[in-house]
């Protein structure tokens, strides 16, 4: 199967009123100016960022918004999922009310999904809603987090507890932005792009299974194609169902099981958000083998397709360490997606046959997980 993709794609996120482009390709930046321009009422922006993406990409991304005679004003903050506080969302609107703010001003969210995250909120936020855009600059914020509206920030019960859904008004993908990130963020990265082929597209998973070494490589017609099939599947079921009261909790195959991992291990920076989720996607994978829900050789295959891209496909320590079969289901219950009680976990009758299995059977769960943590 061979795609070649064109250098810049647009994907359009149906929304109504609140519709929006994703644009993706190298190159895409250059489109960042031009399309402030159209909406601004004023020549300038807020870009919140963090350290590292600044020092990578501010030059860039001024030289953009100077081409067209847009002003700045910058705001950097610390790498890590832990920035998602409630200290920092402070901080943010501090920021902007201090730098006179309007609702009709717009706030560019510059980074990965931390940053895409904690933005969309601040901007929700702002004098009850500013306009913001996202430049993605983490394979992972590109093909998930920046796209749908759910922004938040975590708290001590777990990960994206406080947050509302807000959309964006335009999202940059500029694929070229990926060069300076290291490996291990191109992997978890990698991770949500599987998470579309193992929801309801068996083809594109095929097709990743031949050709993830080449969206890994950041080959530009791979990893545009990638990203923009990705987009197109998320853009799609988003527009079916904005605040995930139905079909959208697809789009957590693996998060469950993922954000519990995170939360137990206190957000750690030795367990990224993407490596959390391929973790999840497997074991989902196997939980459903194990129930007679998915076939067996199905879950090998996503075990394989994971470990030969540098992700773990089982919980990282084994004994010892942060994870326990207890922790981890009452981590999972108290998941923003748990309702009167019971937790929904997204399960596969097959590669690309995802389903939303309402209520998930936590003793069974619970043994399952103890058998995969060798615990007695």
């Amino acid at each position: 199967m061979s795609v070649t993709a064109p250098s810049l794609e647009t994907v359009r996120v149906e929304l109504g009123p609140r519709s929006y482009d994703i644009l993706v390709g190298h190159g895409a930046l250059s489109q960042l100016g031009p399309r402030l321009a159209a909406m601004l009422k004023r020549p300038r922006v807020f870009v919140l960022t963090d350290d590292h993406v600044a020092a990578a990409h501010r030059a860039k991304v001024e030289a953009a918004l100077n081409a067209s005679e847009i002003a700045s004003n910058w705001l950097a903050l610390t790498p890590g999922e832990k920035t998602k506080s409630f200290a920092n969302l402070d901080a943010i609107l501090g920021w902007l009310l201090e730098g006179g703010a309007e609702r009709s001003d717009i706030l560019v969210a510059l980074g990965g999904g931390v940053i895409g995250d904690i933005a969309g909120l601040s901007a929700s936020l702002m004098k009850r809603g500013m306009g913001f855009v996202q430049v993605p600059t983490t394979l992972l914020a590109q093909v998930d987090s920046s796209v749908g509206g759910k922004t938040a920030v975590n708290s001590p019960h777990g990960k994206n507890l406080i947050g509302a859904f807000y959309q964006p008004r335009l999202v940059i993908a500029d694929t070229e932005l990926l060069a300076t990130l290291p490996p291990r963020e191109l992997r978890a990265g990698y991770a949500e792009i599987v998470k579309y082929g193992l929801i309801n597209d068996p083809d594109f998973f095929e097709w990743l299974e031949e050709n993830g070494a080449r969206v890994m490589a950041l080959k530009p017609d791979a990893i545009t194609y990638a990203v923009a099939v990705s987009c197109r599947a998320k853009a799609a079921i988003v527009a079916e169902d904005e605040t995930e009261t139905g079909v959208r909790a697809l789009l957590n195959l693996g998060h469950t099981f993922g954000h519990a991992l995170e939360a137990a291990n206190e957000f750690r920076p030795d367990l990224l958000h993407g490596e959390a989720v391929a973790i999840g996607m497997a074991l989902a994978f196997r939980y459903g083998a194990e129930q007679g829900i998915t076939p067996a050789s199905d879950a090998e295959r996503v075990r394989t397709a994971l470990e030969s891209a540098g992700l773990q496909a089982a919980i990282p320590g084994r004994q010892g360490g942060p994870y326990t079969a207890v922790r981890l289901v009452e981590l999972m219950q108290q998941d923003k997606k748990a309702s009167g009680g019971k937790v929904p976990l997204i399960l596969a009758r097959g590669i690309g046959k995802s389903y939303i299995h309402p209520d998930a059977d936590l003793d069974s769960v619970r043994a399952f997980l103890r058998a995969e943590l060798l615990e007695a």
